[in-house]
């Protein structure tokens, strides 16, 4: 069968997601074939179809999302844009792939989803396929721990650090744009424990602004933040393991998670691996280390991750792993018919949990059925 073609909204040529995650990912998959770019300006939509090898280039993603070579398209523009470019794709009749946060509220999302039944979709919550993840999973699956009973999560990054942040971060500074650290990262983090280790049960959050106002870098004009900087929530998972996350921005130190499993016979901790980039070091990017301690006192100790979970390990661009392992499985969702994949509705799913850390923030505590 012919590779499915590809089209990418937002894949410019000087800098962003799509350059550094999607492109890599596409190019190591023989499944796919890059077929076309859009991007808002007619030069930057060509030189990104020259640097990046497609055969068409676009400034309408209407245009983009009905040409027949396109047979998926994938959004990574900035967060407020998702619902139109994504509900373009969709009247196209073509699969979609978009990225993380879905939609700017849980609203659009819904109606989202609701127009995605007779496509495939997916929706970018690549933190599933980091190999750590996966053996986590099948660890957890098989009893390794005994009876899991609570979950701790830290995970800070450097966005903001020192006051100041690029010029491409300052919309997610604004609350009202969706695309801050608790929809990005805390969407992620949570999705992640989930998937682990079962649904939230119930909840209780604190949301908190301590860097009021930063500077943008390039200009030095200041910006106002509404949108939190720090995220903290404890709660119930599964069947009744507790769990406590803390999510911050802005970090000097440098950026890092650490996620702790306890068991009754056990421990798991997923810890980030240093990187040169910053930026690969947060948990939906980076590579994250296993370790395992196996009894009372025992030390941790470093488990190899076994090579079922690292399919695409000759990948050497960092941010284009998880991504290349989430593609891959749509991939065989749209050949064969399955629903494997985080979707629309995951992304719903993750979109209301978002809601619930919200409504816990300001009334305390949060049911979730």
């Amino acid at each position: 069968m012919r590779p499915i073609g590809v089209g990418i909204i937002g894949a410019g040529p000087d800098r962003g997601w799509a350059g550094r995650a999607h492109v890599p990912a596409l190019r190591a998959l023989p499944e796919y074939r890059l077929v076309a770019v859009g991007t808002s300006r007619a030069e930057s939509a060509e030189r990104a179809a020259g640097m990046f090898g497609a055969a068409h280039a676009f400034t309408d993603p209407r245009a983009l999302a009905e040409h027949p070579d396109v047979d998926l398209v994938t959004v990574t523009v900035k967060v407020p844009a998702h619902a139109e470019l994504v509900g373009a794709a969709l009247a196209a009749g073509k699969h979609v792939y978009c990225e993380w946060p879905l939609a700017r509220t849980t609203e659009e999302g819904v109606a989202l989803a609701g127009s995605a039944r007779e496509v495939h979709t997916a929706v970018g919550l690549q933190t599933r396929y980091a190999p750590a993840v996966g053996y986590a999973r099948e660890l957890l699956a098989h009893g390794e721990l005994g009876r899991v009973t609570s979950v701790n999560l830290f995970t800070a990054r450097a966005l903001g650090a020192g006051g100041t942040l690029p010029g491409w971060a300052a919309y997610t500074l604004d609350a009202t744009n969706g695309a801050g650290l608790l929809e990005v990262i805390g969407g992620h983090a949570l999705d992640a424990l989930e998937y682990l280790l079962g649904g939230f049960s119930e909840l209780s959050a604190t949301l908190a602004v301590r860097h009021p106002t930063l500077a943008v870098a390039e200009t030095g004009a200041e910006v106002a933040v509404t949108s939190p900087d720090h995220v903290l929530v404890s709660g119930v998972l599964g069947d009744g393991v507790v769990a406590s996350v803390h999510i911050a921005q802005a970090e000097v130190a440098e950026p890092r998670s650490r996620l702790e499993i306890a068991g009754t016979s056990g421990s798991l901790a997923l810890v980030s691996t240093p990187a040169t980039a910053l930026e690969d070091v947060q948990l939906p990017i980076g590579e994250l280390r296993l370790l395992a301690s196996d009894g009372p006192g025992r030390p941790w100790r470093e488990l190899p991750i076994p090579a079922r979970h690292r399919p695409d390990s000759a990948i050497t661009v960092t941010a284009a792993r998880h991504v290349s392992r989430l593609y891959r499985h749509l991939a065989e969702d749209i050949r064969t018919g399955g629903r494997n994949v985080p979707d629309f509705a995951t992304g719903v799913r993750v979109h209301e949990l978002l809601d619930a850390v919200r409504h816990a923030a300001t009334a305390g505590t949060a049911v979730l059925g």
